[in-house]
């Protein structure tokens, strides 16, 4: 039996009324980027671009310095003992961000192969606690990336999320799945198509199409066909008051306006393994993106576990603690793996 969720899809206003600094920026940065979409002016493009300049890791120059950074959001490695004694009495529950956290950024998206130690890893994890890969990836393209049955896998920032195939101990009697923007994948598709005719002639452009969203890599673009590359996506985008657009790692994603994102995808994971309302849950959330930043968040009001940002250099952020690549993130992991078996075996 498939247990289906549906959400309001009607397109909703973009809320810019966070309470916080932090959340406030980022949701900010959102806003302005859909209103670059919706408007022509030049000037606009011109900002978006440089939206795009600030985002892209060759250009980070963060005002805060690392030191202070690293006081407020230290490592999580380093805290490793402190995050256990939190977590005393509580069932942890893993959530995993795929690219940049589980495997380095390559040029190539197709080619952001994990390696065989994570993966064992991984497996490992998977055995001690439930464990999730929240991606914007498309599902079915993180599941071929990770190929790992027991794990529950939501793709597309959370708009499709399927439960463990096999070998996983805590699958529910009842397949999983969640997919709340069904009606929007002929949009999805359509505006799939037109960016890729768009963007044929513009160098190092790759488009991607995660099945519920599309992202728009530019990393392998030259930075002077930026431009370009902006006014293509708006031509499209003009069209479609229904979707909104964000931006990753030079990477922009298109997606549907709907009150649904990967901290979203956290609590129906949470509910759906029975801890919607518990107390001694523990829910643990590792990412890189932009995108992660709306489960760090709910993790933050629900006061209820943490979230570590994988960061080189400082950013703004709802994590309490940080790793600075996937090999720590990895080294993090397996020093859970070794004091949930040591547990196990008093």
């Amino acid at each position: 039996m498939v247990r289906f969720i549906e959400e309001n899809t009607k397109p909703e206003k973009i809320e810019t009324g966070d309470k916080s600094k932090t959340d406030a920026t980022l949701t900010v940065k959102t806003k302005v980027l859909q209103d670059l979409i919706i408007n022509n002016g030049g000037g606009l493009i011109n900002s978006w671009v440089d939206s795009m300049r600030a985002c892209s890791p060759t250009h980070l120059k963060s005002s805060m310095k690392q030191s202070s950074w690293l006081t407020e959001h230290p490592s999580a490695l380093d805290m490793f003992d402190e995050i256990l004694n939190v977590s005393e009495g509580k069932k942890i529950v893993m959530f995993l961000d795929y690219d940049g956290t589980l495997s380095p950024i390559v040029d190539d998206p197709d080619r952001a192969f994990m390696s065989k130690e994570m993966r064992r890893t991984v497996r490992k994890l998977a055995k001690c606690f439930p464990t999730a890969i929240v991606s914007g990836r498309c599902r079915e393209k993180v599941y071929n990336f990770v190929k790992l049955t027991e794990l529950y896998y939501a793709g597309s920032h959370g708009m499709d999320i399927k439960g463990p195939e096999q070998g996983s101990k805590y699958k529910d009697d009842k397949s999983l799945l969640c997919q709340p923007a069904t009606e929007f994948l002929p949009m999805i598709d359509e505006v799939y198509q037109k960016l890729v005719d768009k963007t044929n002639f513009t160098p190092g452009a790759n488009i991607e199409n995660n099945k519920f969203c599309v992202s728009v890599h530019f990393r392998r673009v030259d930075e002077k066909n930026w431009s370009d590359l902006a006014n293509q996506v708006r031509s499209v985008m003009k069209d479609y008051p229904e979707l909104r657009l964000t931006q990753g790692r030079k990477v922009l994603e298109i997606r549907p306006i709907i009150k649904w994102d990967k901290g979203k995808a956290l609590e129906f994971l949470l509910e759906s393994l029975g801890y919607a309302n518990c107390t001694d849950v523990f829910p643990l959330y590792i990412g890189d993106d932009r995108t992660d930043e709306d489960a760090f968040k709910i993790l933050r009001e629900r006061r209820q576990g943490i979230g570590i940002l994988v960061s080189k250099i400082p950013k703004e952020t709802n994590a309490l603690y940080s790793l600075q690549e996937p090999d720590e993130v990895m080294n993090f992991l397996q020093r859970l793996v070794e004091w949930k078996q040591l547990r196990s075996g008093a």
